[in-house]
């Protein structure tokens, strides 16, 4: 059986329960190079054969995958495997060779970069939305998904695989709309020992990428949720009802 598991965005305790277990129970694990906390792999019985794949090809990778279905294989990703995890193509190799696997999802960086912020990527009369996107690089995007067209939606934006390309990513951003003043952030290593939280603007991206050395291992969060002003949200609001709550102004009965 192959699990695909997502390790989490860097904290070893932020793995899965699930996650955790099928690690100590593996004779094979499969890991995604330096994406992944390699203290994680302390969790590995003695008897566990290890394969860093940062240097491997899919069909390395998928050779390992199949070599002994009748022991328990790990395919260790970063994050959720979901998410720039690049599972589908390996995904249907298993399936065309009739091999079992499941998927087990993990904490993506991403909601591991909003609890460093302490922010809240969806708050009421701000943004509703968050994207999840990257820069066009050496793998390129769907034109209908460039950077400039979804700035123009001035929702929560949370760039992967783009702190190489700040430079680019500014004058992207703001040819789609977002003003220069628009708060934003990079978390080097969400959550890792080593994370580095720089809080800017959209102006202000690339200088501060510059001058802080982050060429990779970076989000970058652009939006004002990441300013001092929304709206309280109508769930706790006293004046409003819902099935579980009736408004304090509104009689009962």
């Amino acid at each position: 059986m192959v699990y695909f598991v997502g390790a989490g965005p860097g904290a070893v305790d932020l793995i899965t329960v699930k996650g955790a277990r099928l690690l100590q129970e593996a004779d094979t694990v499969i890991y995604a190079g330096s994406l992944v906390n390699p203290q994680l792999l302390h969790n590995c019985k003695s008897t566990c054969d290890i394969y860093n794949s940062a240097s491997m090809t899919l069909e390395e990778v998928v050779a390992l995958l199949t070599e002994n279905t009748a022991k328990t294989i790990v395919r260790l990703h970063t994050g959720d495997p979901s998410i720039y995890g690049a599972i589908k193509e390996q995904m249907d190799l298993l399936a065309e060779n009739g091999i079992e696997f499941e998927v087990v999802p993990g904490v993506s960086s991403f909601c591991g970069a909003a609890a460093s912020l302490n922010a809240e990527y969806t708050l009421p009369a701000v943004s509703q939305t968050v994207i999840l996107t990257r820069m066009a690089g050496k793998t390129p995007v769907p034109e209908k998904e460039n950077i400039r067209s979804l700035a123009t939606h001035q929702a929560t934006m949370v760039l992967f695989l783009t702190s190489s390309l700040v430079t680019q990513l500014v004058d992207e951003l703001i040819a789609g709309g977002y003003p220069k003043a628009t708060p934003a952030a990079i978390v080097y290593k969400a959550t890792w020992p080593d994370e580095k939280i720089f809080r800017t603007t959209v102006g202000d991206l690339a200088t501060c990428a510059q001058e802080n050395h982050i060429t990779k291992t970076a989000l970058i969060i652009v939006g004002n949720v990441l300013g001092n002003d929304y709206e309280l949200s109508k769930l706790y609001d006293k004046n409003f009802s819902h099935e579980y709550r009736q408004a304090t102004n509104q009689p009962k009965g």
